[in-house]
């Protein structure tokens, strides 16, 4: 069996972060694992409260993960401080760690601040250069291009910009827009779209964990990186359509829509 590991915060209900790339991972046939950089308190509503891990306690996590199993692909998401960020990119580059996806996590869907400022320059300078890919929204290719964007045209220039300064891949999802969720793979100074049409479902918390977790989960199988992108936006594109309406809030992902096993099916229908 294929693994990888995430490498981001916990959101205790379920949607996103460590929870949602553990569900994708799975659904994905990949065993997954996780090194947590902080806990949140948050819910369909917003984020309440947030603690970080201690760096030496955050370097435990993964010497542990990659002196057993040693992971196919690794996915980094939210990542609170430069502290942190020196620890993720000093033991990947110790591991010489493979098939590297970042979510350059910036802010919740709220609006409130999950990067400081200083986790965010280390980023660029410690994992972008080492990272297969990074999946960046719209406000987040915004802040690392310092290029506003309202077309295809500005997304394009802005992978382009964010791709030749860091010497990585992008993937700059467009579902910002407001007419399409087209995405750009920025790679090899070559850009490739991937088109999809806007899914009418207001439950969309944990997205970009998603999809990051699932580009990576088809890295780790051994797909080229357009493919695991290609197949990564189908499987968020069906999560969406099966559609659950969990919360008070904007819910989660139907992660599990896929889950034929009869240790899935509801009561009423177990033999």
């Amino acid at each position: 069996m294929k693994t990888a590991l995430s490498i981001a915060g916990s959101d205790c209900s379920g949607g996103a972060g460590i929870q949602a790339d553990i569900k994708t991972m799975t659904a994905h046939g990949v065993f997954a694992m996780s090194a947590i950089t902080a806990l949140t308190a948050q819910n369909t509503m917003g984020i309440f409260s947030v603690s970080e891990i201690s760096p030496s306690f955050l370097k435990s996590q993964i010497d542990a993960i990659f002196e057993d199993i040693f992971p196919d692909a690794v996915k980094i998401g939210m990542v609170p401080s430069a502290q942190l960020v020196e620890i993720i990119a000093d033991r990947l580059s110790f591991y010489k760690a493979k098939n590297i996806v970042i979510d350059p996590v910036m802010a919740s869907t709220s609006g409130l601040s999950l990067t400081k400022e200083n986790a965010l320059a280390a980023m660029k300078r410690r994992l972008f250069p080492i990272a297969t890919l990074i999946t960046p929204n719209i406000p987040e290719a915004e802040a690392l291009s310092n290029c506003p964007i309202r077309c295809r045209e500005d997304m394009a220039k802005a992978a382009e910009m964010i791709g030749k300064a860091h010497g990585c891949a992008v993937l700059c999802k467009g579902g910002h827009l407001l007419d399409s969720a087209d995405d750009l793979l920025y790679a090899n100074e070559t850009g490739v779209w991937f088109s999809e049409s806007k899914i009418s479902n207001p439950n969309t918390h944990g997205t970009g964990c998603t999809l990051s977790s699932a580009i990576a989960s088809n890295l780790a199988k051994g797909f080229s990186l357009s493919e695991s992108v290609n197949l990564a936006k189908a499987y968020m594109s069906a999560s969406l359509t099966h559609m659950l309406n969990l919360g008070k809030g904007c819910g989660p992902l139907n992660h599990t829509f896929d889950l034929n096993s009869r240790f899935a099916k509801e009561i009423e229908s177990m033999p």
